[in-house]
């Protein structure tokens, strides 16, 4: 009886084993089906980074993020220049214009960001989930109290012009990775360098600067620079004046992300009495990172 019992055992945990095997392959190869949308809902994900600045740390304090989703599909005007993409925002009365127009939250972890620390390619998934379903138009966060700037070591304050707390930002609906029907991403590159405004005593004021990217309609351009030393700052152009900004990493390393189809060039501007060099003719391709050959500098 005893041995039935421990070979009746031994079947079944052969058993578990086998199915566990399977839900595991199940999860590698993509073969287990995702959970359906509910009705009349989109999946959207949206990831910070950065263009960096001379600082030592930038510190945001991000407590919500919405979208302005049209459930009509309506497409406004679309052909509004970048540089108007960013603003404040503080009026409500925007929520009540079109009864097709609705907010919705995405899911956030809320608390301070540094900045700095999402650059050469580095990035963090800032909100996430299920909204409605239509076109979406705008993406609004709000920001607490705790945003600051640390240059040279000391800690300053950094403040909106007149006390706002909700950016709001503009977004054609072709601008979205559509990784399936209902499956969007995006990037939005806070330039810091742009955003952050020195005014008097050192007194710094946030007027955000924010681009968008995708990963799949646009590429990318990496390498490494040398020396440390010569502190380099890349720039990044092509001839339709659209330009990006790296900070190597101590190591040389850099990425540049968010750039569209096309030939451009990369200008290092070095320090130290280190030589200043261009590079010209770099393709970038959709969907693609261009790893042109490691730069060393000399004097």
């Amino acid at each position: 009886m005893k041995n039935v019992l421990r070979k009746s055992a031994t079947v079944i945990a052969m058993s578990v084993v086998a199915v566990l095997l399977m839900m595991e392959a199940c999860k590698k190869d993509g073969s287990a089906s995702p959970e359906p949308l509910p009705a009349n809902k989109q999946k959207v994900n949206i990831y910070l980074s950065d263009d960096p600045g001379y600082f030592d740390k930038v510190l945001l304090d991000i407590r919500k993020v919405e979208v302005l989703v049209d459930t009509c599909g309506g497409k406004d005007d679309e052909n509004w220049q970048d540089r108007d993409r960013c603003w404040w925002d503080e009026d409500h009365a925007r929520e009540q214009k079109d009864t097709c127009e609705l907010w919705d939250s995405l899911g956030i972890k809320a608390g301070v960001y540094d900045l700095l620390t999402l650059r050469n390619g580095a990035d963090t998934l800032l909100a996430g989930g299920t909204v409605a379903k239509g076109t979406m138009k705008r993406i609004r966060i709000t920001i607490g109290t705790q945003n600051s700037l640390v240059k040279d070591g000391v800690t300053y304050p950094l403040k909106s012009i007149a006390g706002q707390s909700r950016i709001v930002i503009r977004v054609r609906h072709t601008e979205w990775d559509q990784l399936d029907a209902d499956n969007l991403q995006l990037w939005l590159d806070f330039d810091v360098q742009r955003s952050i405004i020195r005014v008097w005593n050192n007194q710094f004021i946030l007027k955000p600067y924010i681009n968008v990217f995708t990963i799949l309609k646009m590429g990318s351009i990496s390498g490494k620079v040398t020396p440390a030393e010569a502190f380099p700052i890349l720039s990044v152009y092509n001839n339709s004046n659209d330009t990006a900004y790296a900070m190597p990493w101590r190591s040389g390393e850099y990425k540049v992300r968010g750039l569209k189809v096309g030939d451009w060039s990369v200008f290092v501007n070095a320090s130290n009495g280190y030589k200043d060099t261009t590079i010209n003719g770099i393709k970038v391709e959709r969907g693609k990172d261009t790893k042109i050959p490691d730069i060393r500098l000399h004097k």
